[in-house]
């Protein structure tokens, strides 16, 4: 994938600062948590998390968990074991790696959203039941599901130390009618510490999937799920909390 997480990806951390992801984190641990305490789980000690991307959320709950990262753009890779060296990095397609070992609990952020058809959601989930112990736990978090999903702008951006500075506008348009993939245009402009001032244009496909479908793919690939919803910054949005079928 070329754009935002190759050609861009050393300008990440200006444009989607990690200082910015610490109450967000936080809620992800604390829902991984509670959910391994009502499934009558062992305390979550290891966690893999598919389509890490540039590591922000880890940065923050690596202080709660051993966390392993897959995530196949080798420009992200890059930016996030600079900021989590710690962790393991694995590159990897979540609708089909396999590690060859197992997790007490799996977290996939909005990564997912680049799932675009019913066939990729549901390899992306059977690689998340396929990574947990029995009795494990797993948060999946999309950006938006049918029932949610609207045409939003957003803006943002910051300031890194070497000088640079950057800023961005998300333009978030809706799918065509009978669709269930949506684009998402970012437009950038970069400063360099010089004062170069640069513009950039990238172009996301997503899918939107209502609810029910994520239930039923999840049960299909042998988890028990739940609509989990979550609040950042005042909005709400929907998560899924699933567990491991045990045999």
């Amino acid at each position: 994938m070329t754009g935002l997480y190759e050609d861009l990806a050393d300008w990440w951390p200006v444009i989607s600062p990690p200082s910015e992801y610490v109450e967000e984190a936080a809620l992800y641990v604390g829902m991984i948590q509670n959910a391994a305490r009502e499934a009558g789980s062992p305390p979550v000690r290891r966690v893999l998390e598919l389509g890490s991307g540039g590591g922000n959320n880890a940065s923050h709950m690596k202080r709660h968990f051993g966390i392993t990262l897959v995530e196949p753009a080798d420009g992200m890779r890059r930016i996030s074991h600079a900021l989590n060296p710690e962790c393991e990095h694995v590159k990897g397609d979540m609708r089909a790696v396999r590690l060859g070992r197992t997790f007490d609990a799996v977290f996939v952020h909005d990564a997912i959203m680049y799932m675009t058809t019913e066939d990729d959601l549901r390899s992306a989930l059977a690689t998340v039941a396929a990574h947990l112990a029995p009795g494990g736990v797993a948060l999946v978090a999309p950006d938006v599901t049918a029932e949610t999903f609207s045409e939003t702008t957003e803006h943002g951006g910051g300031e890194a130390a070497d000088g640079r500075r950057a800023r961005y506008l998300e333009w978030t348009l809706p799918p065509e009618p009978g669709e269930n993939t949506f684009e998402v245009h970012y437009a950038f402009l970069l400063r360099e510490p010089d004062g170069t001032v640069s513009s950039a244009h990238d172009i996301h496909h997503e899918g939107l999937f209502p609810r029910g479908t994520w239930l039923r793919l999840f049960g299909e690939v042998g988890m028990t799920a739940s609509l989990a919803p979550r609040t950042i910054e005042g909005k709400e949005y929907d998560a899924f909390l699933a567990v491991r079928e045990t045999p």
